[in-house]
């Protein structure tokens, strides 16, 4: 008898390596996905090693699940036939590789590493270097990799971080394989960082246009031709795909519902385990702890997975109508998997904020990262496991628990330290599986999920809330500050600092900024920074310690005898004038006019006159021409434009305008997140910015302000802050509509916020259910029914929306009842 030949597939492929991480592999591997997939190819994405953030923006980039392949996690016989699974139907698969090339398990020699992942398909491999503060040195490297272990075929070179052409030439005169790219430094495109990795795509509000950018930015300057070439080059692949029908049976009887937890809190899965449970004969509902309010409808099983939760602690525990239907449940018996995030939000409490209160004890951050890749041994038997069986897992964490979890039977045995919870109906702990590896977890769960019960619909009902009595007085309205108003476990729409994460060019300037702090501090870099930004001299700039500071010494500056202040606005500029002795007449903006600046209304004898554009709290933006209404002989105008930089295209702007007795205030500290950093500047003639320095006190402003200064003015931030004004504009636009389906009366704002006639009692109302927005009664001409809202994205908002309809709910139902 004749044995048949192993089945052999057609699969051009590639591995995308480096010699270190930080080279640039994630941006160049998703970047080459989404320009093959732009040129009409199907493409399937890999990443080497356990990582769940990376196969993320993979996703995106190919419209394919990202997949994993770790020998580690699964064993080496799976590696072949996982990528095989994963690029059924693909033209090409690309395969991101992990750390260096040939860094694997410590102890192992190399196990799970790219360069064995490499060995186990027969990929050829591509070196990703960034060569930003390499020349010849880059030849050596490259030589190195290439000649180290000649079972790995690497064929070629993309260099990243590219700076000038000599400096590439000199590299690739250095180089003895293919350079098949030379892809140029731009940090504007770059993936953020947080502390356990990269920002996962899908808590990226922009993820999408920046996997678009990198699309297009890879297919500009790398040879795709060359890498499908190399790709082509790869031999066939011996044996059968893995079929996850082939690892499982399925179960008895109707399909069991397994509620897996999804949304931005909880991003870490891999795409086999639903495969698993799916081929087990479960129907798997994907629910999002951030915002439903229930488990979904039958729920026989609850799989809560990896991913962030201390981000979003406070979000998650304002859903206590959630965290109590998941206590009770799970402690009647619901079959329970929860993995490191799911561990968290079954804890008493984490970082302070209350979660489910099943197991009894809680977790907080810690300085240190928790990162191993160990073998773990069950403890007993459980849900999932039987005493004695061996699983390899990884535990990536920056939490641990406050105390033992006493009471409860332990998971795992890892490294001689008994650690998780497990019962019957229960397994919980920080360590990560891949079920590829261990199907029968996935066999074990959907057969306890079949004797489930499933979870009744919570009973229908309304908490009426009566409304609050309006806040106390404020002590003094024009200190009054959005800050006061947020607090722990509210939703800060309060405050109008920028939601996103900081860009790593500024975070750079800012610790660069610590340690330069040793000597005093120097303005002129930002002085100078800063001119060039807005085309003027630098004696016409005066760096400040934000607005603030600007304001104090404008009141100072100089002896006035008639003061205007326009409102509503800003109150820290009327304020600081009346700290200076100084009596303000209030100009008001008229409600029937929009709240638009009116410049005939201010007294013609005023001799100093200030506004803001786009104006607090309205989001009003005043066109410069009326503004430069206001000029008069021995008068000064000053314009505050802290808000500015959110308006897009910034086009009534007066930060260029030398005119004399004109003077435009700017502040970094909200556009940029940086409120901690007290970081702003004045614009104005010399003369006058001469004398309001005279005012200042030395070494006002900080070194780490002075670095973010130059930071916050450099082209890299202006690319950035248009692109943040954009986001801006389109969140603002949908806030702005969703209010308004409402019925609710909207100021036409041009910025980060917008004014919003919510009514008298609403805006406490909201706090009730977590939700902060601004109170604007301390504004002079608003009154309670009007309150300021922060734009946030459409996910944000999206709990305020929700908020705002409750409360007019029971705002409704009290009123019938």
């Amino acid at each position: 008898m004749v044995t048949p030949a192993p089945a052999t597939t057609v699969l051009p492929r590639v591995v995308l390596a480096a010699p270190s991480t930080g080279q640039g592999k994630t941006t160049v591997s998703t970047g080459l996905m989404a320009a093959l997939r732009a040129r009409g190819l199907e493409v399937s994405g890999h990443k080497v090693g356990p990582d769940y953030i990376d196969p993320g923006y993979h996703a995106l980039a190919t419209g394919r699940p990202g997949r994993n392949l770790d020998p580690h996690l699964v064993g080496e016989e799976r590696i072949a036939p996982l990528l095989l699974h994963g690029a059924r139907g693909a033209d090409v698969a690309v395969i991101e590789g992990v750390m260096g090339l040939h860094d694997g398990r410590i102890g192992t020699d190399g196990f799970a590493s790219t360069a064995h992942v490499a060995t186990l398909t027969r990929t050829p491999v591509v070196l990703v270097v960034d060569i930003a503060r390499m020349s010849r040195s880059v030849g050596a490297v490259v030589a190195g990799m290439a000649a180290y272990d000649p079972e790995v075929d690497v064929v070629g070179v993309i260099l990243n971080r590219a700076g000038s052409a000599r400096n590439v030439a000199e590299v690739e005169r250095s180089l003895r394989l293919p350079v098949l790219g030379v892809v140029p430094r731009d940090d504007a495109i770059s993936s953020p960082s947080r502390h356990l990795g990269l920002v996962p795509a899908g808590e990226r509000h922009e993820s999408a246009d920046v996997v678009a950018r990198l699309g297009e930015q890879v297919a500009r300057h790398v040879d795709l031709d060359a890498v499908l070439e190399v790709a082509r080059q790869a031999p066939d692949l011996t044996g059968e795909a893995w079929d996850p029908h082939r690892q499982v049976r399925p179960v008895q009887g109707p399909a069991p519902v397994v509620a897996v937890a999804g949304g931005r809190a909880f991003t870490f899965a891999y795409a086999e385990t639903e495969e698993l449970l799916r081929a087990a004969g479960c129907r798997v509902v994907a629910f999002d702890p951030l915002r439903d309010r229930t488990l979904p409808e039958g729920t026989q099983a609850l799989l809560l997975g990896g991913g962030f939760p201390e981000v979003h602690v406070q979000q998650l525990a304002r859903n206590r109508a959630l965290l109590e239907q998941v206590r009770d449940v799970v402690r009647a018996g619901l079959p329970t998997v929860a993995e490191c995030a799911g561990l968290l939000y079954l804890l008493d409490e984490l970082d302070g904020s209350a979660m489910a209160g099943v197991i009894g004890t809680g977790a907080a951050m810690t300085k240190r990262l928790t990162l191993r890749y160990p073998a773990a041994v069950a403890a007993g038997d459980n849900l999932l496991t039987r005493a004695g069986e061996r699983v390899h897992g990884h535990e990536f964490h920056r939490t641990a628990l406050t105390a033992p979890a006493r009471g409860w039977p332990p998971a795992w045995e890892v490294d001689g330290e008994l650690i998780g919870v497990a019962t019957p109906t229960l397994h919980a702990s920080y360590l990560h599986t891949h079920w590829a590896g261990h199907p029968v977890m996935a066999q074990r769960l959907a057969e306890a999920a079949a004797r489930a019960t499933p979870v009744a619909a919570p009973a229908p009902h309304r908490t009426v809330v009566a409304l609050p009595v309006p806040d106390a007085a404020v002590t003094d309205p024009l200190l009054h500050h959005g800050d006061v108003e947020t607090g722990r476990g509210l939703a800060d729409f309060a405050v109008n600092v920028h939601p996103e994460p900081r860009p790593a060019w500024l975070e750079t300037a800012l610790r660069e900024g610590v340690e330069h702090s040793t000597t005093y501090p120097d303005v002129a870099p930002a002085r100078e920074a800063i001119a060039d930004l807005h085309h003027r001299r630098p004696d016409e700039v005066l760096v400040t310690a934000g607005a603030a500071e600007a304001f104090e010494l404008i009141a100072r500056w100089k002896p006035w005898r008639h003061v205007v202040v326009v409102h509503p606005q800003f109150t820290e500029p009327h304020a600081a004038l009346e700290r200076a002795g100084r009596q303000v007449t209030v100009v008001h903006c008229r409600a029937e006019d929009g709240y638009r600046l009116d410049a005939s209304a201010v007294p013609e004898d005023a001799d100093l006159v200030m506004l803001g554009n786009p104006t607090n709290p309205t989001g009003v933006l005043h066109p410069a021409e009326e503004i430069l209404k206001l000029r008069r002989p021995k008068r000064v105008v000053v314009v505050d434009e802290a808000f500015m930089d959110a308006v897009v295209g910034q086009e009534q702007s007066l930060a260029g305008d030398r005119r004399r007795g004109l003077l435009v205030v700017r502040s970094l500290t909200k556009h940029w997140s940086i409120p901690g950093i007290r970081a702003g500047y004045v614009l104005g003639n010399d003369r006058a910015v001469a004398g309001l320095a005279a005012k200042q006190v030395p070494w006002s402003v900080s070194a780490p302000a002075i670095a973010a200064a130059r930071a916050c003015t450099s082209s890299e931030a202006a690319q950035e802050g248009a692109l943040r004004a954009g986001r801006i504009n389109s969140w603002r636009t949908e806030l702005v509509a969703a209010l308004q389906q409402r019925g609710v009366e909207v100021v036409a704002s041009q910025t980060s916020f917008v004014l919003a006639r919510l009514g008298v009692g609403t805006r406490e109302a909201l706090r009730v259910r977590g939700v902060a927005v601004r109170r604007a009664d301390t504004f002079p001409g608003l009154d309670g029914e009007w309150a300021r809202i922060a734009v946030r994205p459409p996910e944000t908002t999206a709990d305020l929306l929700r908020a705002l309809d409750d409360v007019r709910a029971d705002a409704a139902a009290a009123l019938g009842a």
